[in-house]
C-alpha cells in the first residue's frame, strides 16, 4: 500500500493523457487527475496515514468507518445520509440499522489514489490505447509481484517525506513527469520504475516458467526515456492544425494499434 501511494502519482504523470476539454486544450496534461483532487477530499486523494507506523487493515477500517456515507439503500430508494458516518450508523445514530450490504455499499464509494478491496486497485492512470492499458497492469506488476522489486521499490520510497509526496501529486496534473518536488523528480523516479518492474517481469517469468511480460512495457519505456507524454505528444499534434481534433485522437488511436499489432 505504501508502495502503491507513494508512487501513484508518478505513474499519474507517465500516463497522463486528458490535456482536452470541450474540444479544446484545458491546460492540463492529466485533467482527469486535476478533477479527482478537486472532487470529495473526504473520500479521494491522497491517504498520509498509510505512511503511519502500525498502519494495517484495522486502520484502514477506521479510515472508511470515518468517512461520510452518500446514500443508504433500502427497496431500492436511496435515502439521504446527510453527512452520517459508517461509525455513527454503526453507532445507531439512524432509525434504520446497518447491513453488511450497506458496508460493501459505502466501501464501494470511497475513491482514494489507492484503494484496499480483496485487491490493491490502482486509480492514478488515465485511459488509454490498448497497449497501455497492458502497460499499466505490467508496471504494477513487476514492481509489486516480485519480492525483489517490492523491496527495491519500498526502499526508494521510505526516504520521502509525506508533504513532498504531496506537493510532487500536485503539480502532475499540469507538469506530469516534469513534476519536483525537494529532492523528487516525477520523470527520474518514472525512469527507476520502469527498470525496477522490468527486472521483476524478467524474475517472474523464470519462476512461473512463463513469458516475458517485461516486453509489455515498451510504452513506458518509451515515455519515461523520452520525458514526453501522450498528453504532450496530442498537445503537439493539435497546434500543428493539421488534424481536427476528433481526427487527431482517431489517428493516434489507430497508429498505436498498429504499433501494438507489429510488437
Amino acid at each position: 500500500m505504501r508502495v502503491s501511494q507513494a508512487l501513484q502519482a508518478v505513474v499519474t504523470a507517465i500516463f497522463a493523457n486528458s490535456p482536452f476539454s470541450a474540444g479544446k486544450p484545458n491546460g492540463y496534461l492529466s485533467y482527469r487527475a486535476h478533477i479527482w483532487n478537486h472532487t470529495d477530499a473526504d473520500r479521494c486523494g491522497f491517504l498520509p496515514f498509510i505512511f503511519d507506523e502500525g498502519f494495517g487493515f484495522e486502520r484502514w477500517v477506521d479510515y472508511l468507518l470515518d468517512v461520510p456515507m452518500y446514500y443508504i439503500l433500502r427497496d431500492g430508494n436511496y435515502i439521504p445520509a446527510n453527512g452520517l458516518t459508517f461509525r455513527g450508523f454503526f453507532e445507531g445514530k439512524h432509525a434504520l440499522k446497518p447491513t453488511q450490504e450497506d458496508w460493501e455499499t459505502h466501501v464501494s464509494t470511497i475513491f482514494p489514489d489507492v484503494r484496499l478491496k480483496q485487491f490493491i486497485e490502482m486509480r492514478g492512470a488515465d485511459a488509454s490505447c490498448v497497449s497501455h492499458i497492458a502497460a499499466v497492469s505490467a508496471l504494477w506488476v513487476g514492481l509489486l509481484y516480485d519480492g525483489d522489486s517490492l523491496g527495491e521499490a519500498d526502499d526508494l520510497i521510505s526516504k520521502w517525506d509525506v508533504d513532498t509526496m504531496q506537493e510532487l501529486r500536485a503539480q502532475v496534473p499540469v507538469k506530469a513527469l516534469k513534476a519536483e518536488s525537494g529532492n523528487l523528480h516525477a520523470g527520474t523516479i518514472a525512469k527507476h520504475i520502469c527498470r525496477i518492474a522490468s527486472d521483476g517481469l524478467k524474475r517472474r517469468a523464470k519462476v512461473k516458467c512463463s513469458e516475458d511480460e517485461s516486453r509489455f512495457l515498451a510504452p513506458v519505456r518509451e515515455i519515461t526515456e523520452s520525458g514526453i507524454t501522450v498528453a504532450e505528444k496530442l498537445l503537439k499534434r493539435y497546434n500543428e492544425g493539421n488534424e481536427t481534433l476528433p481526427e487527431l485522437v482517431y489517428n493516434w488511436q489507430n497508429e498505436q494499434m498498429q504499433k501494438y499489432i507489429d510488437a
